[in-house]
């Protein structure tokens, strides 16, 4: 298993992209909740070229051009964390779902918290996008990011989502 990491830039502060034999298996903000130590990422790049398509992506989405990522990932979880990060994957561009409408779609409507617990875990931020599950009220709650970099993707991704539909 080969294993490089790269910093790149964004509007949410700084991501380090680790690929996984040439695939995104991890995308970690600064100061991220559960971020994996950094020798777990393995030596900086030497070259930055097969981070080209990640950082093309990121600022396609940033700049609102982009909405569906499609990037190879080797995301490592239990199979019920995969189940969940499958399912996060499917929450439409600038829309929310709740922590409880993700257990009810997996077939276990009390496993709510088993689902923000894993959904915690997301190792691949805003490209599988943790970040559009909110409480049930539809308030925001926690984000291993930070509350004020869940509200701007929300906010960015509603903005955008609107500006396009005129």
């Amino acid at each position: 298993m080969t294993r490089t990491h790269t910093v790149l830039e964004s509007p949410v502060g700084p991501l380090t992209a680790v690929l996984t034999d040439g695939a995104l298996s991890g995308l970690y903000m600064n100061m991220q909740r559960h971020r994996p130590p950094e020798e777990t990422f393995g030596p900086p790049a030497d070259d930055d070229a097969p981070f080209t398509p990640i950082a093309e992506q990121l600022q396609a989405y940033f700049s609102g051009e982009l909405t569906t990522f499609s990037l190879p990932l080797a995301m490592q979880g239990t199979s019920f964390q995969q189940r969940v990060w499958a399912a996060l994957q499917e929450i439409p561009y600038g829309e929310t779902t709740s922590y409880g409408e993700i257990a009810q779609d997996l077939g276990n409507p009390n496993a709510s918290r088993a689902v923000g617990l894993a959904n915690g875990r997301n190792p691949i931020s805003i490209i599988v996008p943790c970040h559009r599950v909110v409480g049930s009220t539809g308030g925001l709650t926690g984000y291993g990011g930070g509350l004020d970099r869940k509200r701007h993707l929300l906010d960015f991704e509603r903005r955008t989502k609107g500006a396009s539909l005129f």
